[in-house]
């Protein structure tokens, strides 16, 4: 295990946070005695599980939060950073991991929005456009102006977030999650990018789960683990092995072990679909596909090139224009959700505080929401509530959710621990297909490890997988045969996942390749 590089208080920090604790009205401590320190012109790297207190250590430093004890030290000056406000008077900017852009109007009007340049009520766009290309110019950031947000590309909308930041003065950026979307090409990109804002004197504070990236691009990092700091380290002397341990306890798997798939018959059928959403752009245009028992099928793609709204058709959140989808030869589309679950379709939602959880409700409201009128669990117009504790108990230790208790409210958790009592829920009713949508986006590596675990152990156990990930290591890596989606089309289909590589699924992402109709047709096995 690597020394614990010393704080030395004679060396130029920009900032300082100094014994930072912060403990909410209900007695929960997020950060405990925290000290994080950063220096002119690094990237550093802040790390832990979900829970851990990353988040609400930079929601202090960006003015979201106040510490409840500890001080916090910019430029050599004491502050109070009350507000966001504030925070950016200091040069301090945040860049989110879901974006505060406005779709509808363009990157230029996005870029000066709440600051001058007005002609009278309205942005002059004229000006804004400028502002917009020279600081493009500058930082080597390249956005194009005139384009609406909505119709930009993920990678442009990252740039765009951190121009924002810059010229509002920022010296210090907080990225969160700045790869979460980004293809292998936009990545790399990206990294060019920060390199060069580094060497101009900017320093870079880098939020992420994906421990490849942290290697390449930070020169420092400091690890907490239940709301303490387990260290600063120069990125340099460790491994991904150390990082793991320190931030989990314990030894992490990091690559995906499985046997190969077996796969047998199909189980979700889906011929032509096609959508057209409300703004009158084709989302789905005519996928065809099959999932059968016993086999993962991923499907990877730049966001926004149709496997939402794909998902969302499979379990009617949304309806399409034309085509079918049939699970074990009966139509799925249009049924009410509990019809869809009663034929035995699982879903792990994109979003899991939207679509996965009730938040306000309990844990185990929430792991037995979906078969509370089983009659296991119901007596008539009673529930059977020694039956209900004693299956939600179950569930939350197979599934080694962290919390008080059973009751306590769903919302109190962390990102991870949310997440796995949403697997925990769709994973053990006896499913025939699980749809997977982004299963461990955002949440920390032990509860990543444990999730990939079970999907690959419930495909193997001849359950039929459909995986959606914008993780391009994650669904190379759990998929058996794997799609790639670009402009609501099937750019690629990929019987076998051993051969490739990042560089070509980013040529297949960014539709810089795509692949005859007869080689993409083989994903149907008529």
């Amino acid at each position: 295990m690597p020394d614990v590089k010393a704080v030395r208080p004679d060396e130029e920090y920009v900032v300082q946070m100094k014994s930072i604790s912060k403990v909410y009205s209900n007695g929960c401590a997020a950060n405990q005695g925290v000290d994080f320190f950063l220096r002119r012109g690094e990237i550093h790297a802040l790390m832990g599980e979900n829970g851990a207190g990353k988040s609400t250590l930079m929601k202090m430093l960006f003015g979201l939060e106040q510490p409840t004890s500890g001080e916090i030290i910019v430029n050599g000056e004491k502050l109070v950073l009350s507000s966001p406000t504030v925070a950016i008077s200091h040069g301090i900017g945040m860049v989110h991991q879901h974006f505060m852009l406005v779709p509808s109007l363009s990157v230029a009007e996005n870029m000066v929005l709440g600051m001058v340049p007005k002609k009278g009520m309205f942005i002059d766009k004229a000006k804004a456009i400028e502002i917009t290309k020279e600081y493009a110019d500058r930082f080597n950031l390249h956005v194009e102006p005139e384009l609406k947000v909505a119709d930009i590309p993920v990678g442009m909308k990252q740039k765009l977030e951190i121009l924002k930041a810059l010229v509002r003065g920022a010296k210090i950026l907080i990225l969160d999650e700045p790869t979460a979307v980004l293809t292998t090409q936009e990545t790399t990109e990206l990294f060019r990018e920060l390199i060069h804002l580094k060497k101009q004197g900017y320093t870079i504070v880098f939020i992420s789960h994906k421990l490849n990236e942290i290697m390449e691009i930070t020169d420092r990092m400091t690890i907490l683990r239940s709301g303490r700091s387990m260290g600063v380290y120069n990125t340099k002397d460790v491994t991904k092995e150390d990082i793991s341990r320190l931030m989990v306890g314990r030894d992490v798997v990091l690559e995906v072990q499985k046997d190969k798939a077996q796969p047998t018959d199909t189980v979700l059928r889906v011929r032509n679909l096609e959508y057209v959403n409300e703004w009158g752009k084709k989302m789905l245009d005519k996928i065809s596909f099959d999932v059968r028992k016993g086999e993962i099928l991923g499907i990877a793609g730049v966001e926004g090139n149709g496997q939402k709204e794909l998902v969302d058709m499979l379990f009617n959140f949304n309806t399409p224009n034309a085509g079918s989808a049939e699970v074990n030869g009966k139509s799925v589309l249009g049924l009410p959700q509990q019809k869809i679950r009663e034929m035995g379709v699982s879903l792990v939602p994109e979003d899991r505080m939207i679509y996965g959880i009730a938040g306000s409700a309990s844990i185990e409201e929430n792991i037995i929401s979906d078969r509370s009128g089983a009659k296991r669990l119901n007596n008539g117009p009673l529930f059977n509530m020694k039956a209900i504790h004693e299956e939600s108990e179950r569930l939350i230790k197979d599934f080694t959710v962290l919390c008080k208790d059973s009751r306590q409210q769903i919302r109190m958790l962390s990102g991870g621990n949310i997440q796995k009592v949403v697997v925990a829920r769709e994973f053990s009713n006896n499913p025939v297909l699980i749809l997977a949508d982004q299963p461990t986006r955002g949440i920390d590596v032990g509860a990543t490890e444990f999730i990939r675990k079970k999907l690959v152990e419930l495909s193997r156990s001849g359950i039929a997988v459909l995986l959606v990930s914008a993780d391009l290591n994650e669904v190379m890596e759990l998929s058996d045969s794997l799609i790639v989606m670009h402009n609501g089309k099937i750019a690629a289909y990929f019987e076998d996942t051993a051969d490739l590589s990042d560089e070509i699924m980013g040529e297949y992402m960014l539709g810089l390749k795509q692949q005859s109709d007869e080689e993409i047709g083989r994903v149907c096995h008529d």
